[in-house]
């Protein structure tokens, strides 16, 4: 493997942690905590495709629209059935919606389990055509369609958040979900809205990644680990700073291992924790706020 195609594949584990961060963000912003549920969502994007494909022979892109439509499914279950009803209970408190969240993740491993089975399954490719070969490297379809698409998305996301209605709703809403009510602003939609968003970014994140290593039951929760950590060290202060710490990661976790070999980019990611928490929790990129 040469040194460019090393940091092509750091380009496609930055892309996909960018994702996952991104989703974090979107619920970050309109409800105002983590979501830690968004591994899971890509993972049952990535398994749901797979499993449908392998088992009933469907096309993959109609197994790639249902699984979506599951996650959807799963996403707004979470926001209206759990999120929703604990924070009622509790006065609006954080920490017993961050534990109903987790709650959920370790459900959602659980039943794809029970669904799908254990095993690793193979990731389905969207893209058929030919790999595309530039200088001393091989770009596969589906790298270029995960990077393509990343792009894009990050760019759709940073226009709708400033330019669209709903998108200042969303930031109205995250910023005092108390002073949105006041105004007749509509929390609730608003907040459903961020949870199906992070929901459909999430699955097709999965979706895409999984044909690089596959998926199985138990991906979630390094995925929602390694999303959040992305989203730690990139910060919300802009669309694209989860993007920025995405890629970082996947420097992480690509160059490490090549370089010193066996689990140092497990070590490399815990230092890398530590020190964001410890020296710049708020991340690299900090939301400014005018006078």
């Amino acid at each position: 493997m040469t040194d460019l195609q090393l940091w092509l594949s750091a380009m496609e584990m930055g892309c996909f942690f960018g994702m996952l961060a991104l989703a974090y963000y979107l619920v970050q912003v309109g409800a105002g905590f983590f979501n830690f549920a968004i591994g899971p969502y890509a993972m049952m994007g990535g398994l749901c495709t797979s499993w449908l494909v392998i088992e009933y022979d469907l096309g993959v892109w109609p197994a790639a629209g249902i699984a979506v439509a599951v996650t959807l499914l799963l996403a707004a279950g979470t926001e209206l059935g759990v999120v929703r009803p604990v924070q009622r209970r509790s006065g609006g408190g954080e920490l017993p919606a961050l534990v109903a969240v987790a709650a959920v993740l370790f459900t959602i491993q659980q039943i794809a389990g029970y669904l799908f089975g254990h095993p690793t399954l193979p990731g389905q490719n969207l893209a058929t055509f030919d790999p595309l070969p530039i200088g001393d490297i091989v770009v596969q379809p589906g790298s270029l369609l995960l990077i393509g698409v990343t792009v894009l998305t990050f760019g759709v996301t940073a226009v709708w958040i400033r330019a669209t209605r709903t998108g200042r709703l969303l930031r109205a809403v995250g910023d005092s979900k108390q002073a949105a009510a006041l105004l007749g602003l509509p929390v609730n939609r608003i907040r459903l809205v961020a949870f199906l968003a992070a929901g459909f970014l999430a699955a097709v994140a999965g979706l895409l990644f999984a044909p690089k290593a596959g998926v199985h039951s138990l991906s979630g929760l390094h995925w929602s680990l390694s999303g959040f950590l992305a989203v730690v060290i990139g910060g919300t202060g802009s669309v694209w700073a989860p993007l920025f710490g995405g890629m970082l990661l996947g420097l992480v976790e690509v160059f490490l291992p090549y370089y010193f070999g066996g689990q140092s980019h497990v070590y490399g990611m815990l230092l890398i924790a530590l020190l964001f928490f410890a020296f710049r929790p708020q991340g690299l990129f900090v939301r400014t706020v005018r006078a």
